[in-house]
């Protein structure tokens, strides 16, 4: 079975619990995604399908991917991605894999890139408390003083400092599906996933570990 599958982040709701409770879901629209290629063990030294996902016109992709999505079909993707596979010998380029390799409760990791927030000061993008902001303090949001002294004479590495936030690749673990809508290729999970709305998300099982 396909591990994973790619999706697009649409949004948050809530959803009502038989016992009246409101659990907060993120929606994601999951797939379909088509196979554009596999990759087996024999030849590339593992197993994986190559997905496509949000299909696009032949114009806005470069003519080496048009001739790797012609292999699959007429139709070109977006975003391309690797998930692994047991049996690779299962499925065939250009099979669609949709919501069915999952089910409601299990529980799933989801992956994405965070919000990008330009550059910011410490107080917003390390929490820092910032300074007093009476009796004639000039020093409400500077990070302070940041060395040491004689000794070690240098900066610590990690220091918080002000600079780029956000962007970043973030992965929830751990997260349970609530709801599934194969007929609309809709998921509902609980709780929040990194990303804005429209983002790009991978829904991913998680690792078994094997026990030596």
């Amino acid at each position: 079975m396909c591990k994973g599958l790619m999706g697009k982040k649409l949004g948050m709701t809530g959803l009502f619990a038989s016992d009246g409770r409101v659990i907060p879901v993120t929606v994601i629209q999951a797939g379909p995604c088509v196979v554009t290629q596999i990759k087996t063990r024999a030849t590339d030294g593992y197993n994986a399908l190559q997905l496509g996902f949000d299909e696009v016109k032949p114009r806005h992709v470069t003519k080496p991917r048009q001739g790797h999505f012609r292999k699959s079909g007429e139709s070109c993707f977006r975003y391309v991605q690797e998930f692994p596979v047991d049996r690779p010998e299962d499925y065939s380029v250009g099979q669609q894999i949709t919501l069915d390799i999952f089910a409601v409760g299990e529980r799933v990791n989801v992956s994405g890139t965070t919000k990008g927030r330009g550059f910011a000061g410490v107080i917003k993008k390390e929490g820092f408390s910032g300074g007093r902001t009476t009796h004639g303090s000039k020093c409400h949001r500077i990070p302070g003083s940041i060395g040491s002294s004689a000794w070690p004479s240098r900066v610590f590495k990690g220091k918080g400092m002000p600079g780029h936030y956000g962007v970043e690749h973030q992965t929830m673990q751990g997260i349970e599906i609530v709801d599934i809508r194969p007929e609309d290729h809709i998921l509902l999970v609980r709780g929040a996933v990194p990303g804005p709305a429209t983002g790009l998300v991978a829904i991913k099982k998680p690792k078994i570990l094997k026990k030596k």
